[in-house]
């Protein structure tokens, strides 16, 4: 691999950016791919397979061709709100997993290093917290502290900025009356009906290490049908 390519690889990783590197497996010359950039006109005739497994983020062959293609996609921002203690549990799980986490609670005694070591923490309520920690549609939103005036707005924010994945934790009650809470502040019912509530997938765990794991459950599932 020639040098200034190994070069810019390290820097785009640091950067955090999304990316991809092709490599002829016949000739070892590399390429640097970037989605909805002008493509390297030695790769425009496999442009759409290209694209293609770019979407479904597999490495592989190209279709019909020496090119190999290994990506590298940006961490899956997880915005929780609310440092209680399943958001702990969360942490220590998704150690492992491709995902950059951000804690939000404005209560500096939950939200502390010492209970979130090596964690992203903002101590502010969420409105000013997503100043600094914007959503989009490549964003998870978990709303964990079971309190309306922060986790109402925090909701509200996903939804407006399309949210990937956006889950909230209480019972199917306190589930309903935060629908009807959204209702009467503007959003549709259809974009309404995408939040996961209660949050997690269903396999009877009702302490906090379980109910962090069937979250990481449904976040990875919602994760592999982008």
């Amino acid at each position: 691999m020639q040098l200034n390519i190994l070069k810019e690889i390290i820097n785009l990783k640091n950067s955090k950016k999304e990316f991809s590197v092709i490599t002829d497996i016949k000739t070892s010359k590399t390429y640097i791919f970037f989605v909805n950039k002008p493509i390297d006109n030695n790769l425009k005739s496999f442009e759409f397979e290209i694209n293609k497994l770019y979407n479904s983020r597999k490495d592989g062959m190209v279709n019909d061709s020496n090119l190999f293609i290994k990506h590298y996609h940006r961490p899956i921002k997880v915005v929780i709100v609310g440092a209680v203690h399943i958001s702990q549990f969360f942490v220590e799980y998704a150690k492992s997993l491709n995902l950059d986490i951000y804690i939000i609670d404005p209560r500096g005694y939950f939200a502390s290093e010492k209970r979130f070591p090596k964690v992203k923490i903002i101590n502010l309520w969420p409105q000013e917290a997503f100043q600094h920690c914007p959503l989009d549609d490549k964003t998870a939103l978990i709303a964990l502290t079971h309190d309306p005036k922060i986790d109402d707005p925090a909701i509200q924010e996903a939804l407006n900025m399309k949210c990937f994945y956006i889950g909230a934790l209480g019972s199917k009650k306190t589930h309903e009356n935060r629908c009807k809470r959204l209702v009467e502040n503007g959003f549709e019912e259809d974009d309404i009906e995408k939040i996961f509530g209660p949050i997690g997938i269903k396999f009877g765990g009702r302490s906090a290490p379980e109910i962090a794991l069937s979250i990481i459950f449904q976040l990875m599932t919602e994760i592999y049908k982008k």
